[in-house]
């Protein structure tokens, strides 16, 4: 195990572009799972490389336990990197996958069998220790993909998209395989993903990157209620929040019609006419009619989970393209093209700087 830190580490591909990380510094404590999450082309799966030694750092430096690691081997950083693609051999079979690079390190023969079998059966993977890839089901491969670095009781896991490749519902039983995985081997692991669900379900902490830049790193909870800006708050969290720009006047964002209080210090920080108000689904109640404080809706589409509902819509007097998103507990009876009269709930509505996008109540 081991302790990870990134002080202002760059990588630039070209002088003349943009880096695709740009002075990351983000310090990761020995036994954590954190999760670098972003869109595609921010920079994370750079970011991984960076510390496996698959990219070397431009600027800035990578320290393990301590160490500059800079002009390091990837082979001597004591790193295990689990992919996308499985990367296994396929006329291999899976002990002789996980046994390979063992016995690259000189590892006996004897004590390789030994650390295979209980990387199997902490994978439940005993069964399937003779058959090659590609009598296997792409969970089985991932699930020896992961005993390979394993076995090799590595300082630090770095895994990158490790279940793109996988139907949604072996995506959710195989993410909770590797999060108490780790909690039970407590071996240092940063997790690549785009997709914010697994994030938020995952890591201890979470970086969340847009283009090359670190924009926050908290736990999940942190960054669902107190997003640091409007990108924060768009990219995590599922359904999205509602984001729209409102005018500020006389202490209040008004946004369809609905006065939203707004403190003096925070129109103070907004600087301007307008705000950007942010409410997620949860954020919104559900009025019995028409009255002050309301704003109607009109309902494009209902999401029935079975324990809770989603009511999609749009602001009568507004955009058809403005959606906005109603946590309903319960099976909702509403009907498409039916008018409902929602209202915020003012203690749980984001301010962001119009321009700036950062938060205002931060």
């Amino acid at each position: 195990m081991a302790t990870v830190y990134f002080d202002e580490a760059t990588r630039q591909f070209r002088p003349n572009q943009a880096p695709a990380v740009d002075a990351v510094t983000l310090d990761i404590a020995d036994g954590e799972f954190l999760v670098l999450v972003g869109p595609s082309g921010c920079g994370k799966s750079t970011t991984l490389r960076m510390l496996a030694g698959l990219e070397p750092v431009d600027r800035g430096r990578i320290l393990i336990d301590g160490h500059d690691v800079k002009g390091v081997r990837p082979r001597d950083r004591d790193i295990a990197m689990v992919f996308q693609s499985y990367a296994l051999y396929p006329n291999m079979t899976a002990a002789e996958n996980m046994a390979f690079a063992l016995r690259n390190f000189g590892v006996s023969k004897a004590e390789a069998d030994v650390r295979v079998r209980e990387a199997a059966k902490i994978l439940e993977l005993e069964p399937l220790l003779d058959r090659k890839p590609g009598a296997m089901s792409g969970g089985q491969r991932q699930r020896v993909a992961m005993g390979r670095a394993i076995v090799r009781n590595p300082k630090v896991f770095c895994m990158d998209e490790p279940l793109s490749n996988l139907d949604a519902k072996l995506r959710v039983s195989t993410r909770s395989q590797i999060a108490g995985l780790q909690r039970r081997l407590g071996i240092t692991t940063v997790y690549v993903t785009h997709d914010q669900v697994e994030a938020m379900t995952m890591g201890h902490r979470v970086a969340v990157l847009k283009d090359g830049v670190l924009q926050q790193v908290d736990t999940p909870e942190a960054l669902y209620d107190r997003p640091v800006n409007a990108f924060v708050a768009s990219f995590i969290g599922s359904p999205a929040i509602y984001l729209h720009s409102a005018d500020l006047k006389d202490g209040h964002a008004d946004l369809h019609g609905v006065r939203i209080p707004v403190e003096r210090e925070v129109a103070d920080k907004a600087g301007g006419s307008a705000v950007t108000v942010g409410l997620r689904p949860e954020a919104w109640d559900i009025a019995s009619g028409p009255a002050d404080g309301t704003m109607p809706l009109r309902v494009d589409l209902v999401e029935i989970l079975g324990s809770e509902s989603f009511v999609y819509g749009h602001p009568v007097d507004g955009d058809e393209k403005e959606r906005i998103t109603v946590k309903v507990d319960g099976r909702s009876t509403l009907q498409l093209g039916e008018v409902i009269h929602i209202r915020p709930n003012d203690e749980v509505v984001h301010l962001f700087h119009a321009e700036t996008g950062e938060s205002l109540r931060g």
